[in-house]
């Protein structure tokens, strides 16, 4: 999940020119065609079912605004958040290696169960995306992670998936440095990824990942395999990550293990169509590549200001964005937020631009409205559940424009506009999910 206004206003900018853009007929040469290479994948992105998935988030890899509780026992004072760990990578730190290990190990043990894979397939969800950082399998010299056990969780989901029938995506979330300075990378304001010492060492793991989920013991679930998790593309070397991180990858899984999987890519904040001459069949005869598009509406004053017809315009353009990509497209990650006031979605410490509290470095907010009470959907206007409702319709009649979408995320503490289970249980994310009380709003 992205929280770095300037890029998410640029994206919205290039969705907004999408909409006027013609839809182009798909030619005899277009990758999203089946061929005799790319029909012999694990999986049909383009087939008659669209992927209607969930993300796993706030499990393996932690986020501060999905599991507060783990975050607020840090608390010395009420009056700011001083003291509290703002990513993984200190709050091990902070707890040292054996405190760290025994709190998190409680928290894999306890925050997924095979019950809410079932509960994922019941409510007719076929996907689910497993954040997990590099950390898991290897770290650094340094590095205060707790390492060693998030695989046995990993697989463990990988077979309540499979007994529920969901298929799988297994995302690489963090790379060694950070790849976006994100908090969910591991560590936060860190972008280092493409350093040697630290690319080597996730280059090392992303091997290690593909050779494992690769696997004919695990093709029937595991479905796509992400390189990397948003990789910060205006703040990195876009052509070292290819050349040095996504080819290799590519030639080691078809080459060295000789294996079919699906491999996913994240747009890396890069314009539509960016991807299409990269891995291109046509040109170069890469196959079984999907480029994962993640949308949000909330990670700058002008989203947050926006009404919801502005909202449900973007919305539509997303879905049409993508109509002239080469490759298959997936929106990997979006949300029903109309606000950013969940606590601590910018960050610990961060505060939130809808209710003017937001100070992170020289970036401040304004006041838009309030948040209070943003964590009890209950109190929650009929207006703002309608239009909420209203917005998550519009994103999933978009998204199945093309190949699908994956909800961020099944569940959280206190956060609903982030919550599946919790906007299913008020009423405001559709049941069943092709059920629509605003039905064409992406038609007109």
């Amino acid at each position: 999940m992205v929280s770095f206004s300037s890029i998410v206003v640029s994206l919205c900018s290039l969705a907004s020119m999408a909409m006027a853009q013609p839809v182009p007929a798909k030619g005899a040469n277009n990758v999203q065609l089946l061929t005799a290479k790319n029909n012999k994948r694990y999986y049909e992105y383009d087939s008659n079912t669209p992927i209607r998935g969930v993300n796993i988030g706030g499990w393996l890899v932690l986020e501060p605004y999905i599991t507060p509780s783990l975050f607020e026992a840090f608390r010395t004072n009420d009056y700011n958040d001083d003291g509290i760990p703002v990513d993984e990578y200190h709050f091990c730190q902070t707890l040292g290696h054996t405190e760290a290990q025994n709190r998190l190990i409680d928290h894999w043990s306890t925050f997924y169960t095979a019950q809410d894979f079932q509960d994922i397939a019941d409510m007719g969800f076929n996907m689910v995306r497993i954040p997990v950082g590099y950390w898991a399998f290897k770290t650094l010299e340094n590095d205060p992670y707790v390492t060693g056990y998030q695989e046995f969780y990993l697989d463990q989901a990988i077979s309540w998936a499979k007994k529920a029938g969901l298929k799988v995506w297994v995302d690489l979330h963090g790379a060694a440095g950070s790849q976006n300075g994100f908090d969910n990378s591991g560590l936060r304001d860190s972008i280092n990824f493409l350093e040697d010492s630290n690319l080597e060492l996730t280059t090392e793991v992303l091997q290690y990942i593909l050779k494992k989920y690769s696997q004919s013991v695990f093709e029937d679930t595991v479905i796509g395999i992400e390189l990397i998790n948003e990789p910060l593309g205006p703040a990195i070397d876009l052509e070292k990550l290819k050349t040095q991180y996504y080819e290799p990858a590519y030639k080691y899984l078809r080459e060295t293990l000789g294996s079919n999987q699906n491999i996913i890519i994240h747009d890396a904040f890069e314009a539509y169509n960016y991807w299409d001459s990269f891995w291109n069949e046509q040109e170069n005869g890469n196959w079984g590549i999907t480029v994962d598009h993640h949308h949000y509406q909330v990670f700058s004053p002008g989203e947050c200001q926006r009404g919801i017809d502005e909202r449900i315009s973007v919305a539509c353009a997303w879905g049409t964005g993508v109509l002239s990509e080469q490759h298959w497209t997936v929106a990997g990650e979006f949300s029903a937020a109309l606000t950013d006031c969940a606590k601590w979605l910018n960050g610990v410490g961060v505060g939130a631009r809808f209710d003017g509290s937001y100070v992170k470095g020289s970036a401040t907010s304004y006041y838009i409205g309030s948040c209070q009470n943003n964590d009890d959907i209950d109190s929650w206007s009929e207006e703002r559940k309608q239009n909420t409702r209203r917005f998550i319709e519009a994103e999933l009649d978009a998204f199945e424009m093309k190949g699908g979408w994956i909800m961020w995320c099944w569940k959280t503490e206190s956060a609903p506009e982030w919550d599946v289970k919790l906007l299913a249980g008020a009423g405001v994310w559709p049941q069943p999910l092709t059920d629509r009380q605003y039905p064409g709003q992406c038609s007109n």
